[in-house]
C-alpha cells in the first residue's frame, strides 16, 4: 500500500491532538465534581451559589499542568468540549436591537406624523418581510411623503456636522444604517460585559450577522427573570471623578489592619500560638510609603506598569503584617492587580465592614478589560470614584450628542466626543474644577477609560487621548454613544431548560450513543468477521476524532449533535460495507486475496467520494441557513463525514494491509459462514416493477397531501411563533380537561396540550399574545398558564422541581419564538431544502455528465421529502402527533443526504456497467447495477435503521419527530434509489433515444 507511513503519521498526530483537547474536558469535569462536593451538605442538597463561588475562586488559578505548561480554570474551560443548553440546562435568548428607537433618536425624537407613520408601517411590514428595517422604513416614508426629503427630519443640531437640509436621501440613509449597525455593536459589547456578572460558567454571546439580533446562551441559570431584566436594562453611562489613592489611604490602612488581624487570629488558631495580633508601627510607615499620590495620566497607567514593584512594595510583600489588599498590588500607579488575583480582592472589597471604612460618596470600580504586559501578565486597575449627593454622577450619558473614532495631533487613535448645550455647560464647569485630575467614563459600573483633564473644555467638544488601538478607540466611541442614541433590546426568542430536563436529555443521549454503537459493532463482526472488526476499530477512531475536533473548534455538543453522531455511526459503516462487498465480489469472481483487496478499495473509492460529498453538501447548506440546534447538528454531521471518510478508507486500509502481510495465505476474512453467499446471486428485474412503484408512491403521497390540506400538520413554535411550556407533575394528568381550562384562560387563542415523553410531563403550546414580545406579555401568558393548570387540577405551582408532588406542579422548561423570527426560520428552512436540491443536481450533473442522472436524483429527493411529510400527516390522523420544526428540517436534509448517498452508489455502478456491457440494453444494464449493489444497499440501510430506531426509542421527546422522520426517510430513501431514481433515468434515457431516432 502506498503512503502507509504518511497515513499512520497523520492518524497518530490527529489522535494526539484529540487526546490533548479532550484532556481539558476531563480536567474541567473533575473540578466541577470537586465544586459540587464542596457545595453538598450532609443531606445531599447542593448549594449552587456555594458551588459557583468555588468555581469563581479557581477561575484564574492554575489547575492543570500539562508537561510543564500550566493552565488556569478559565483557560481549561475555553479549551474543553462544551455541552449545549439542552444537555445541561440553562437559558437561550435572542435579542433584537430596536431600530425604531435608533431612528427616532437620530431625528432628535421628532414627533412629526409623517416620520412616526413611516416607522409604524415599517414595523408592521417587518413581521412578514426579509428586508432590512431601514429599507422598509424608507419605502414607507416615500409612500407617505412623496414630496419630502429625509433631511427635513434628520438635520438637527446634533447632526449638524453630518446632515444639512441639502443632504440627499442616499447619504441620510447611509448615516442611518451606520447608526443602526453601531447600535448593534454597542449593545453587543455592553451585553458581553454584563453576562460575565451572571455567575454562570461558559456564557456564549454572538451576533447573528445581517439580522440585527444577538444570541446569548447562559448555562446553569437559576433565575431567568433576573437575567431578562439585566439583559434588557438600559445602559447607564456616567462621568465620575477619580479619587487619588492618598485621599482614601486611611480607609485602605484600616482595611489592611482588619485583614491582618484576621490573618493572625487564623494563624493562632491553626498553630496554637500566643503571638500578638497587634500591627507594628513599622508596618504603618511602609503603608504610608506605598499609598502615595497618583499623579500619572492615563497613558502612564496603561503603558508603564512595571513587572515588579519597587523596594517599598517588595518590603511589603515580604512582610508578615500585610494583607492581600496591598501585597498583591503590581504597580505604584494605583490599585493595580493581576487578573488572577481579582477574585481575592473582590472577596475583600465586597465585605460590608470593609465598605463601611470608605467615604459614603465613593465607589470601587474595576477596569472593563485587562491590560496585557509584554510577558503576558494581565493587569486590572481598581478605581476609587467619587459620586455627588444622592449617589449621582457628575454627568450622565444623555448629554452626549455624538462620539466617533478620530486621530490626535500626532496621528494616534483618539475619540472625538461632543455634547448638547446643557451638557457642554456642565462639562465646562467639571473640567475647570478637575484640571490634572482624572474623570472616569463608567458604563454599568465598569470603567472604560479614565483620562486626565488637561484644561477647561468650554464648548462640549472633547478629544479623549490614551494609548488606544484603533479598535479600542472605536469601542470607546460606541460606548459614549450609549446615552445619546438609546438601543433598547427586545427578546424575540428564548428557551429555558431546567436542570432536570438537561440531565434527562444527557442520559438519553449517552444511552443512544452506547446502544447504537454496541448494536453496530455486534452486527459488523457477525456479518463481516475480521473485516467487521477492522470496520469497528475505524468506527471507534471516527467517534473519538469527532469529539476531539468539536473540542478543538470550541463547538458545543448538543442533543441534535448527539443525533448527528448516532447517525454518523450508522452512515460511517457505509464506506466499509461498500469496500467489503466489492472485495467479496472480486473473490467470488476468482481473484486472489491481495488482488481482491486492492480492487475492492479502488473500485469503491469513487462511490464513497460521491456519497460523502453529496451528504457533506447538505450539511454545509444546513449550517449556512440553519439556526440554533440545527447548526449544532450540521457541524457534527460535517465533521463526522470527514472523519468517517478518513477512518473508513485510510485507517482500515492500513490495518487490512498489516493483517494481510502474509500475502494470499493471510487469515483475514470478510464473511462469516452465515453471510458468505447471502444476497450474492440475486437476479431480480427491478425495472419491470417501476410503474407499480410509481403508482404506489403516488397513492401514498396523494393521501398525505389531502390530509395536509384538510387536517394540516402540527407546526412547532419555530414556524408559527408563540410560547411553549414543559409542565411536570408527580402523576399522570388528563390532557383534554386541561386544554379546555387553558382555552378559557387564553381566550381560545390556539392552545395545544400533549404528553411530552412521559405521561406525567406535558407540553403546553399557545399562540396567545404571539405578536407581543415584551416581558410583560411573557409574564401574562405564563401567569394564565399557571392559573389555568391550578384551577383544572387543584394543584399549586412551585419553582423548585424537587418540590413536585401530588399537590404541586412546576414548569421545568419554556420557549418563546416571536412572529418575526418564526417567519425568518420558516423562510430559511424552505431555502435550505431548495438550495440542497439545486446543489445536488449540479454535482450529479458534473460527476455523471448526463442531465438524466441529475434530474432522476432530484425527482427521487422530491419524492422522499413528500413521502416523509405524508407520513407525518398520516401519523397525525392515527393519533401520533410529531411537530414540524427546525430539527425536522435537519431530518429532511439528512434524508436527502442519505437518499442521494444510496442513489449515487447505484448510479456509479450503472456508469461502470455501461462501460463494461456497452452492447447490453439499458434495462439490462440498470437491473445488473442494482442487483450488484443490493447487498451494500440493504446492509447500510439495516445498520443505519438500527441506530435510528434506538434514537427513536431512547433519544427522548425532543428528538422523537426527528428520529421518526429519519426512520421513514431511510426506508423510503432506500426504496426510491431503486424504484424511483433509477427508473426515472431509464425512462428519460428512452425518451431521448426515441427523439434522436425520430
Amino acid at each position: 500500500m502506498k503512503n502507509r507511513g504518511f497515513i499512520v503519521f497523520m492518524t497518530a498526530i490527529v489522535t494526539l491532538l484529540c487526546v490533548y483537547y479532550l484532556s481539558f474536558t476531563f480536567v474541567s469535569n473533575g473540578i466541577k465534581e470537586d465544586a459540587t462536593e464542596q457545595a453538598t451538605d450532609e443531606a445531599g442538597n447542593i448549594d449552587y451559589a456555594k458551588r459557583q463561588n468555588y468555581l469563581d475562586s479557581v477561575y484564574n488559578v492554575p489547575v492543570y499542568n500539562l508537561l510543564g505548561v500550566e493552565f488556569t480554570y478559565k483557560e481549561v474551560q475555553d479549551m474543553e468540549l462544551n455541552l449545549g443548553l439542552d444537555l445541561q440546562g440553562g437559558m437561550h435568548v435572542t435579542l433584537e436591537v430596536s431600530p425604531v428607537d435608533i431612528i427616532k433618536g437620530l431625528s432628535g425624537n421628532n414627533e412629526d406624523e409623517a416620520l412616526i407613520n413611516a416607522l409604524e408601517t415599517a414595523r408592521e411590514r417587518q413581521k412578514t418581510s426579509q428586508g432590512s428595517f431601514v429599507d422598509l422604513f424608507y419605502q414607507a416614508f416615500q409612500e407617505e411623503n412623496p414630496d419630502k426629503k429625509l433631511s427635513e427630519f434628520f438635520a438637527t443640531s446634533a447632526n449638524r456636522d453630518r446632515i444639512s437640509f441639502q443632504t440627499d436621501d442616499t447619504e441620510v440613509l447611509r448615516i442611518i444604517r451606520s447608526e443602526v449597525d453601531d447600535a448593534i455593536d454597542r449593545s453587543f459589547n455592553i451585553l458581553r460585559t454584563r453576562i460575565d456578572r451572571f455567575g454562570t460558567s461558559q456564557p456564549n454571546i454572538q451576533k447573528l450577522e445581517n439580522t440585527g439580533r444577538i444570541q446569548i446562551e447562559l448555562p446553569g441559570v437559576d433565575n431567568p427573570e433576573r437575567v431578562k431584566k439585566l439583559l434588557q436594562g438600559v445602559a447607564k453611562l456616567e462621568f465620575l471623578q477619580v479619587v487619588a489613592i492618598n485621599e482614601v489611604s486611611e480607609a485602605l490602612t484600616a482595611a489592611n489592619e482588619i485583614l491582618v488581624a484576621e490573618q493572625k487570629a487564623n494563624q493562632k488558631n491553626e498553630l496554637g500560638s500566643d503571638d500578638s495580633t497587634e500591627a507594628s508601627e513599622e508596618e504603618s510607615g511602609n503603608l504610608a510609603d506605598l499609598l502615595q499620590d497618583d499623579e500619572a495620566d492615563t497613558t502612564a497607567v496603561e503603558g508603564k506598569e512595571t513587572d515588579t514593584a519597587d523596594a517599598n512594595l517588595d518590603s511589603l510583600e515580604n512582610a508578615q503584617n500585610v494583607s492581600p489588599l496591598f501585597s498583591l498590588i503590581r504597580s505604584q500607579n494605583g490599585l493595580i492587580y493581576e487578573i488572577t488575583d481579582t477574585a481575592k480582592i473582590n472577596d475583600i472589597i465586597q465585605r460590608e465592614d470593609i465598605q463601611a471604612l470608605f467615604p459614603r460618596n465613593t465607589r470601587l470600580l474595576w477596569d472593563v478589560k485587562p491590560r496585557k504586559l509584554d510577558d503576558g501578565t494581565e493587569l486590572l486597575e481598581l478605581y476609587v470614584v467619587r459620586t455627588q449627593r444622592g449617589n449621582q454622577a457628575l454627568l450622565t450619558g444623555e448629554v452626549v450628542n455624538d462620539a466617533r473614532q478620530t486621530f490626535d495631533e500626532v496621528g494616534q487613535p483618539a475619540v472625538d466626543m461632543s455634547m448638547d448645550p446643557t451638557g457642554a455647560r456642565k462639562w465646562a464647569k467639571i473640567t475647570r474644577e478637575n484640571i490634572n485630575n482624572r474623570i472616569a467614563i463608567v458604563l454599568d459600573n465598569y470603567v472604560y477609560s479614565a483620562p486626565v483633564v488637561n484644561s477647561e473644555i468650554p464648548n462640549g467638544k472633547s478629544i479623549i487621548q490614551g494609548n488606544f488601538t484603533m479598535e479600542e478607540a472605536k469601542d470607546l466611541a460606541n460606548i459614549l454613544k450609549a446615552g445619546s442614541l438609546p438601543a433598547p433590546t427586545r427578546i424575540v426568542e428564548e428557551a429555558i431548560i431546567g436542570p432536570t430536563l438537561g440531565k434527562e436529555a444527557r442520559a438519553q443521549g449517552i444511552i443512544s450513543i452506547v446502544a447504537g454503537l454496541g448494536m453496530v459493532l455486534i452486527f459488523m463482526i457477525a456479518y463481516y468477521a475480521k473485516g467487521g472488526l477492522i470496520a469497528n476499530i475505524a468506527l471507534v477512531f471516527n467517534i473519538f476524532f469527532i469529539l476531539g475536533i468539536l473540542a478543538q473548534l470550541n463547538a458545543a455538543l448538543t442533543l441534535p449533535g448527539i443525533a448527528g453522531i448516532v447517525l454518523t455511526i450508522g452512515m460511517s459503516i457505509d464506506a466499509n460495507v461498500l469496500i467489503f462487498e466489492r472485495i467479496r465480489e472480486e473473490m467470488r469472481a476468482g481473484s486472489p486475496l491481495l488482488k481482491a483487496i486492492t480492487s475492492g478499495y479502488e473500485k469503491a473509492y469513487s462511490s464513497i467520494v460521491d456519497a460523502n460529498v453529496t451528504t457533506f453538501l447538505t450539511g454545509a447548506i444546513l449550517y449556512w441557513l440553519g439556526q440554533g440546534p440545527v447548526k449544532g447538528f450540521a457541524i457534527t454531521l460535517m465533521i463526522g463525514i470527514a472523519c468517517s471518510f478518513f477512518s473508513a478508507v485510510f485507517i482500515t486500509r492500513v490495518i487490512v494491509s498489516w493483517m494481510s502481510k502474509k500475502g494470499d495465505q493471510s487469515k483475514i476474512s470478510f464473511a462469516t459462514p452465515f453471510s458468505k453467499n447471502l444476497l450474492s446471486n440475486i437476479n431480480f428485474n427491478f425495472m419491470s416493477k417501476r410503474k407499480m412503484a410509481y403508482i404506489g408512491s403516488g397513492i401514498v403521497i396523494a393521501i398525505g397531501i389531502v390530509l395536509m390540506v384538510t387536517k394540516g400538520l402540527t407546526l412547532g413554535v419555530d414556524f408559527t411563533g408563540g410560547r411553549s411550556y414543559i409542565v411536570r407533575f408527580a402523576e399522570q394528568v388528563e390532557t383534554t380537561s386541561l386544554k379546555v381550562a387553558l382555552d378559557g384562560k387564553l381566550e381560545d387563542a390556539g392552545t395545544e396540550v400533549k404528553t411530552y415523553g412521559a405521561n406525567n410531563i406535558l407540553k403546553v403550546t399557545t399562540s396567545y399574545l404571539v405578536n407581543e414580545e415584551s416581558t410583560e406579555a411573557d409574564i401574562e401568558v405564563k401567569t394564565k398558564i399557571i392559573d389555568g393548570i391550578a384551577e383544572a387540577t387543584g394543584m399549586k405551582y412551585v419553582e423548585d422541581e424537587t418540590a413536585v408532588d401530588n399537590s404541586n406542579f412546576t414548569i421545568s422548561g419554556s420557549s418563546k419564538v416571536g412572529a418575526t423570527i418564526a417567519d425568518d426560520i420558516r423562510n430559511s428552512s424552505q431555502e435550505s431544502v431548495i438550495f440542497a436540491l439545486i446543489a445536488i443536481f449540479i454535482y450529479i450533473l458534473i460527476r455523471f455528465r448526463r442531465w438524466q442522472f441529475g434530474l432522476g436524483a432530484v425527482v427521487a429527493l422530491f419524492h422522499d421529502t413528500l413521502f416523509v411529510l405524508s407520513a407525518f400527516a398520516i401519523a397525525k390522523l392515527l393519533g401520533f402527533s410529531f411537530e414540524i420544526d427546525q430539527v425536522f428540517i435537519a431530518a429532511i436534509l439528512t434524508v436527502i443526504g442519505y437518499s442521494i448517498n444510496d442513489t449515487v452508489v447505484v448510479f456509479d455502478r450503472i456508469r461502470e456497467t455501461l462501460g463494461i456491457k456497452s452492447k447490453a440494453s439499458n434495462v439490462e444494464t440498470f437491473n445488473t447495477a442494482i442487483n450488484n449493489t443490493i447487498s451494500r444497499t440493504l446492509m447500510t440501510s439495516v445498520t443505519t435503521l438500527v441506530v435510528i430506531l434506538i434514537l427513536f426509542i431512547f433519544g427522548g421527546e425532543v428528538l422523537r419527530g426527528f428520529s421518526f422522520a429519519l426512520l421513514v426517510g431511510i426506508l423510503v430513501g432506500t426504496y426510491s434509489s431503486i424504484f424511483i431514481a433509477t427508473p426515472v433515468v431509464l425512462d428519460l434515457a428512452k425518451k431521448k433515444k426515441k427523439a434522436v431516432e425520430a
